[in-house]
C-alpha cells in the first residue's frame, strides 16, 4: 500500500507506534508539508485509541532534525497568511504531542534544533546520543521561541537553565542534557538510540494500561497547566518577530556566514 505520507514514516505493530522522520537529505526539516505530516500522524496514533500503548519519534539520517526551513520563514515574514498556517499547525504538533494519553518516547540520533528540540523534550522520555547536538537557536536568526520550547524546555530543566540556553541559542551535547535532565536515557552511539526506545516501548507495553495511561494523563495536567501560562502568548510573540521588518536582512547574513 503507498505510504500517504512523503516527510516521514508511520508504523504499528504491537501496540507500539514509530514516526520516523524521514528526509535525512534535508536533515529532517520541519517546512509546511513536514508540519501537516507529522500532525496527521500523530492524530493517526491518537485515534487508533487502545490498539496503541506507547508511540516513538525517531529520525533516519545523521540528524534528528535541523527545525525550520529559512525559505518558508521569508515566505512567512512577506504573507500574514502563512504566519496564520504556522501558528495552526504549531498549535496541532505541541498539543498533538503534549495530549497524547499514551507515554511518548524520542530516540535522538543526531542534532536537535528548534522545533527538533521542542519535539524532543516535548517527550516523556527522551534516548540521545551522547554527542547530539540539542539547542534551540531561534533567536539567533531574530524569532522569538515560541513554538513551545519555552514551554518544554522549562519543564525539562528548570526556567533559569532553559532562559541561559534559549535567551542565547547555545548547544549542549546530550550528556550535557542528561545532567541537566533534558534527555533521560544516553546512549554511546547514534545507532543505540533507536533500539533503546524499543527496549523502553516494550517494558511498557507490557504493563497494565489503566496505570500506565492514567499516570501519563496526570503528568500531561502539568505541561497544560505551563502552556497555558505561556504557549499562545509566546506563538504570537514568535509571528510577530518573523513579520518583523529586520527578519530577511538576518536570515540573509546567516545565510552568508
Amino acid at each position: 500500500m503507498t505510504s500517504p505520507y512523503s516527510t516521514l514514516r508511520l508504523e504499528i505493530e504491537d501496540g507500539i507506534a514509530e514516526i520516523h522522520l524521514a528526509r535525512p537529505d534535508l536533515l529532517n526539516r520541519f517546512d509546511m508539508p513536514a508540519h501537516k505530516e507529522f500532525a496527521a500522524a500523530l492524530r493517526t496514533v491518537r485515534d487508533k485509541g487502545a490498539a496503541v500503548r506507547v508511540l516513538i519519534l525517531a529520525a533516519d539520517g545523521r540528524a534528528f532534525s535541523a527545525g525550520g526551513d529559512f525559505d518558508e520563514i521569508l515566505e512567512a515574514h512577506a504573507q500574514a497568511a502563512v504566519r496564520d498556517e504556522m501558528v495552526t499547525y504549531a498549535r496541532e504538533v505541541f498539543y498533538g504531542i503534549a495530549g497524547l494519553e499514551i507515554p511518548v518516547i524520542a530516540a535522538v540520533q543526531g542534532a536537535a534544533i528548534g522545533l527538533g528540540a521542542t519535539i524532543a523534550t516535548l517527550c516523556d522520555i527522551v534516548v540521545a546520543w551522547r554527542e547530539a547536538k540539542i539547542a534551540d537557536t531561534h533567536v539567533n536568526v531574530g524569532i522569538v521561541a515560541g513554538d513551545g520550547g519555552i514551554v518544554s524546555w522549562s519543564q525539562s530543566i528548570g526556567v533559569n537553565r532553559a532562559k541561559r540556553y534559549l535567551l542565547t541559542g547555545d548547544i549542549m551535547t546530550g550528556e550535557k542534557a542528561y545532567q541537566y535532565g533534558l534527555v533521560t536515557e544516553l546512549v554511546e552511539l547514534p545507532a543505540n538510540a533507536l533500539p533503546r526506545a524499543r527496549e523502553l516501548a516494550g517494558k511498557i507495553r507490557a504493563m497494565a494500561p489503566m496505570g500506565v495511561n492514567g499516570t501519563k494523563r496526570a503528568f500531561a495536567r502539568i505541561t497544560a497547566a505551563r502552556a497555558a501560562e505561556a504557549f499562545e502568548f509566546g506563538l504570537a510573540q514568535e509571528m510577530e518577530s518573523i513579520a518583523a521588518p529586520e527578519l530577511p536582512a538576518l536570515i540573509d547574513a546567516l545565510r552568508k556566514r
